[in-house]
C-alpha cells in the first residue's frame, strides 16, 4: 500500500520514486508476479503456491499521477487506485479528468475510499452509511459504475463497518494492518503492508517479499474496535493444524505504547493465547506474529485494534 511519491516532507506516507523502481525491479527478480483486480477472486483459489503480489495505491494523490502512474503505465503494472470521492480536485489531490485517464486502461482499477475519508469507524452506522453511499453516486455519475473493492479510511474497521461495507455490495476491502492475503483470509478485512520511507527500506521490503500467509481460523476478539472496558484484550488466534514449527511463533505488540516480545502460550497445540499485559494506550493497538520457514520466508500474521476514548 502506497500514498505519495516524492514527497519528502511527509515520509509516514512517502515514497521516493528511485527507491519505488527499486522495489519494482526486486519484484520482477524475485519471479512475482503482479495480480490483475480483475482476477482477485481466482487468484485466491488458483496456483496458491504462485507468489503474486497486489498494489494499490490510497487517496488519489496528484504525486502518484505525477511521478509514479508514468512508470507504472509504461510497464503495464496492474494496481487498484482507492480514491476518496470528496478530495478529488482539490489542492494536491488527482482531478476527474485524470481519474477516468487511468479508469480506461484495462489494467488499472479505481477503488472506493468512501467520500469524506473522515475517522469513520467512530461514527454511528447512519453516518457512516451516508458517506459511502454518496461515494457510491459520485462513482456511478463520474465512471458509470461503483467499484467491488473499498479500502477503510486510516485502514480501521470494526464489525459495524464491516457489515455496512458488505451490505452496500461491495466484494472486498482493504485495511491497514500488515500480512499476505491467502483464501482463508476475511475478505472484508484483507491486510496490506503499508510501504513508506521508513517501512520501504530496501533491505525490509526484500524481506517482505519473502512472506508467507499465517493461516487462522479466528482470532479473539473478532472486533477490531476496542473499547477501553476491554483493553487490553484478551487475545487468541486458532491456527490451522498443519502449519509445521508453530511452537516457535514469536509474537510483538505496542501494548503500553512500547514495541515488546508478547508473552505466549497454548491453550492447544493450534490455538495459542498472547498476553497482553498493558493496555494498548495510542490510537492502534498492534500485534505481529512471525515464524520463520525455510530458504528465508517467514510466516507473517499483523492484528490492528482501534483503540476507543470510552
Amino acid at each position: 500500500m502506497y500514498h505519495r511519491f516524492n514527497e519528502g516532507k511527509y515520509p509516514s506516507t512517502n515514497i521516493q520514486l528511485d527507491i519505488f523502481k527499486q522495489q519494482l525491479d526486486i519484484i520482477q527478480n524475485e519471479g512475482i508476479k503482479f495480480i490483475h483486480p480483475k482476477d482477485f477472486k481466482n487468484t485466491l483459489s488458483e496456483n496458491k503456491n504462485e507468489r503474486k503480489i497486489l498494489l494499490t495505491i490510497d487517496d488519489g494523490l496528484l504525486s502518484f499521477y505525477e511521478n509514479a502512474w508514468p512508470i507504472l503505465k509504461e510497464k503495464q503494472i496492474p494496481f487498484i487506485l482507492f480514491v476518496n470521492t470528496r478530495e478529488v480536485g482539490s489542492f494536491n489531490y488527482m482531478n476527474w479528468k485524470q481519474i477516468l485517464e487511468l479508469f480506461k486502461e484495462d489494467f488499472v482499477e479505481i477503488g472506493n475510499h468512501s467520500h469524506s475519508h473522515e475517522y469513520l469507524v467512530e461514527e454511528n452506522a447512519e453516518i457512516i452509511k451516508k458517506d459511502i453511499i454518496k461515494s457510491i453516486k459520485i462513482f456511478e455519475d463520474k465512471l458509470g459504475k461503483n467499484s467491488e473493492f473499498f479500502s477503510y479510511p486510516f485502514g480501521e474497521y470494526s464489525l459495524k463497518f464491516k457489515k455496512i461495507i458488505k451490505d452496500l455490495g461491495f466484494k472486498y476491502a482493504f485495511g491497514q494492518h500488515s500480512g499476505v492475503i491467502d483464501e482463508t483470509k476475511d475478505i472484508f478485512g484483507l491486510p496490506r503492508f503499508p510501504i513508506n520511507e521508513k517501512y520501504g527500506e530496501i533491505n525490509r521490503f526484500k524481506t517482505l517479499m519473502r512472506t508467507l500467509p499465517f493461516k487462522y481460523k479466528s482470532i479473539i476478539p473478532e472486533d477490531r474496535y476496542l473499547v477501553q472496558s476491554k483493553n487490553p484484550p484478551n487475545v487468541k488466534i486458532e491456527f490451522y493444524e498443519d502449519i509445521k514449527n508453530l511452537n516457535q511463533i514469536s509474537c510483538f505488540s505496542n501494548e503500553g505504547d512500547q514495541w515488546r516480545n508478547s508473552k505466549i502460550n497454548f491453550i492447544k497445540t493450534n490455538v495459542l493465547q498472547i498476553n497482553i499485559e498493558e493496555k494498548f494506550t495510542s490510537e492502534r493497538g498492534r500485534i505481529n506474529c512471525s515464524l520463520r520457514e525455510q530458504n528465508g520466508f517467514w510466516r507473517w500474521l499483523g492484528i490492528q485494534y482501534v483503540i476507543s476514548e470510552k
